[in-house]
């Protein structure tokens, strides 16, 4: 029997028993790196990790050809290691994306808020809803700041016609950290509000999501309500 495989067996049913709430991040990195890495000790792998990155989630949300750098992380072990997070995206967008009917800016708001879940580039999406607030689509609709390249507004139109759409709500996340709307995305969003309005669909709202948290712009007191005469 390998040496290690005791130690594996008592840090798995530890986690059946008690979930990685008691665990340090050196022990759940150490856990999931059992399932790539088999026979071998995984803890000075795990040390080697957060030496480089500096958290467990920086590990999580670091790149495949960032995580490949650290000696001993092979592809497999790599693409693991980053499927995690995307994992987990696709587990929070899908639990929300049960909830057919938005009849509120912050259902829409919440709904929109795992899309972004571990992105580290700035991301822009627009939810499309019909008469009676049912989703119709959430689509990414370009990447970087909303005001450069990162958004185009005859995209963001052909989107909301092509989903049938009456309604949308637009967000992007800030991986700094701080969900303030600048100026310049403020003026772009009047932008985009009157290319929509042209066609007859309504921008409810832009919100911007960061760390997990949303700031509204229409409940900030930013209307993009237009008059075309």
């Amino acid at each position: 029997m390998p040496i290690h495989d005791g130690h594996r067996e008592r840090m798995k049913k530890r986690f059946l028993e008690e979930g990685l709430d008691g665990f340090t991040q050196i022990q759940a990195l150490e856990l999931l790196l059992f399932y790539c890495i088999p026979q071998k000790d995984t803890n000075p792998l795990a040390h080697a990790l957060l030496d480089r990155f500096g958290s467990l989630s920086q590990v999580l949300e670091a790149p495949v050809e960032e995580l490949r750098k650290v000696p001993g992380v092979g592809a497999h072990t790599a693409i693991f290691l980053h499927l995690i997070t995307e994992a987990g995206r696709f587990y929070l967008v899908n639990r929300s994306s049960q909830e057919n009917i938005l009849p509120s800016l912050e259902s829409c708001a919440e709904y929109m808020l795992p899309f972004f879940f571990g992105r580290k580039v700035e991301t822009v999406y627009l939810l499309c809803l019909d008469a009676k607030c049912k989703v119709l689509c959430c689509k990414e609709i370009g990447e970087g700041s909303v005001n450069a390249a990162g958004i185009s507004v005859r995209r963001v139109v052909e989107t909301a016609l092509n989903a049938g759409a009456s309604t949308v709500v637009l967000a992007h996340n800030h991986p700094s950290g701080l969900a303030l709307p600048s100026p310049e995305d403020i003026q772009t969003t009047r932008r985009v509000a009157l290319a929509l309005s042209a066609v007859e669909i309504h921008l409810a709202d832009h919100i911007v999501v960061a760390d997990g948290d949303y700031v509204s712009m229409v409940q900030s007191g930013h209307s993009f309500d237009t008059v075309l005469y």
